[in-house]
């Protein structure tokens, strides 16, 4: 059993920043666990931002998360659609593309991040 512990997102284990610095994700590991606070700026697309670093023509990462700030739209390669905005928690299986319209977004990821915004 992993003993207590906190950390704080000003002091994040990793950050991977998107393309043309339109936002990044910031890493805490807890318990062995990664947990990403992701902040996204207005006009970011994960076609656009992310799919130059991932190489894949979807996210392909499953996220579950909480929003904090913002709204945050997401297209399944299937045609389903979504839009999240504060207060709410979702799950976004892999085959995605998502985007931000408004204001920046700013989200909490407990999905596990492996491979998010990182080359393939």
């Amino acid at each position: 059993m992993a003993g207590l512990e906190g950390k704080a997102f000003d002091a994040p284990d990793e950050v991977r920043p998107f393309k043309d610095d339109m936002g990044m994700v910031e890493l805490v590991n807890v318990g062995g666990n990664p947990v990403g606070r992701g902040t996204f700026k207005s006009g970011w697309r994960w076609s656009e931002h992310v799919k130059p670093i991932a190489g894949t023509d979807s996210c392909q990462v499953s996220h579950v998360g909480y929003v904090l700030e913002g709204q945050m739209t997401v297209r399944m390669d299937d045609g389903d659609e979504i839009t999240v905005g504060p207060g709410d928690a979702f799950t976004m299986p892999a085959g995605h593309d998502a985007w931000v319209e408004g204001g920046d977004c700013v989200i909490l990821d407990f999905g596990g991040l492996q491979g998010y915004a990182q080359p393939s």
